[in-house]
C-alpha cells in the first residue's frame, strides 16, 4: 500500500529531491517508500515504540506531536499524512500545522478513515455505528482486551464534510483533489454527495496546494 500511495502522491508533486514531512510515520513504511521515490523524508510520531519497532537506522525520525510540528514555517515541499487524523484530539489543528510547514507552491496530502465509514471504528467496526463506547465494551468482552483504538482517547470521530469545510475555509490553499482513497476514479463523485459520502467514502484523500503569497 505504501508504494501505491506514494505513486498516487507523485501525480501531484515531483518527489525527486523533495523535502517531505511524514506526519504520524509510525513504523516508517511510507517514509521508506517516499525515500525510494527520491524524497528526503523526515518522519514524526508521538510513539517512540512504533518509531523504533522496525529499526530505522539512517532514517530521519523524530518523536513529536502532530499538533505542534517541530519545523519552521514553509520547511517542506510536501507534507504527508496517512490514517493519522482520526487519532488526534484536534484534527484541524493538525491540518493547520501541516499547511504551516509546507512552502508556498508545495503540496499537502492528507488521508484519514472517516467515522461513519464501515471501518470507522477500526477494530471495533461495525459496532461503532451503535456508539464508540459501546463498541469498545463489546470488543473487550469478545476478545478479553481493550481495543488499541479507544473511542475518545486514541480514536476520534471525523467526518468527510468537516474535512471539506476545513479545506475550503483556508484562504492559503487550493483544493486539488478530494476523493475516496481505495475506490476507482469513476467513483470519486461520491465525495460530492452529502450523507452518502460519510458512509461510502471509507477513506478520504485531500490534496492541497499551498498558494503563493
Amino acid at each position: 500500500m505504501a508504494r501505491d500511495t506514494v505513486a498516487q502522491l507523485g501525480a501531484y508533486a515531483d518527489l525527486r529531491g523533495a523535502t517531505v514531512i511524514d506526519v504520524g510515520t509510525g513504523f516508517g513504511f511510507f517514509a521508506r517508500a517516499l525515500a525510494a521515490a527520491g524524497a528526503r523524508c523526515t518522519g514524526i510520531d508521538h510513539d517512540l515504540g512504533e518509531l523504533t519497532a522496525h529499526g530505522g537506522r539512517g532514517e530521519n525520525r523524530l518523536v513529536a506531536s502532530a499538533l505542534a510540528l517541530p519545523f519552521r514555517t514553509g520547511a517542506a515541499d510536501v507534507c504527508f499524512s496517512s490514517n493519522v487524523l482520526e487519532h488526534v484530539p484536534d484534527p484541524w489543528r493538525m491540518g493547520d500545522e501541516m499547511v504551516r510547514v509546507t512552502r508556498p507552491g508545495g503540496t499537502v496530502f492528507l488521508s484519514f478513515t472517516n467515522w461513519l465509514s464501515p471501518w470507522g471504528g477500526h477494530e471495533t467496526s461495525p459496532w461503532h455505528y451503535l456508539g464508540g463506547d459501546r463498541a469498545a465494551r463489546w470488543y473487550e468482552r469478545r476478545t478479553g482486551r481493550p481495543p488499541k483504538n479507544r473511542y475518545g482517547r486514541s480514536l476520534h470521530p471525523v467526518s468527510v464534510s468537516a474535512a471539506l469545510a476545513w479545506a475550503r475555509r483556508r484562504e492559503d490553499v487550493r483544493v486539488l483533489d478530494a476523493l475516496p482513497r481505495y475506490h476507482p476514479r469513476w467513483a470519486e463523485g461520491i465525495v460530492r454527495v452529502p450523507g452518502l459520502r460519510e458512509i461510502a467514502t471509507w477513506n478520504l484523500v485531500l490534496v492541497l496546494r499551498k498558494k503563493d503569497r
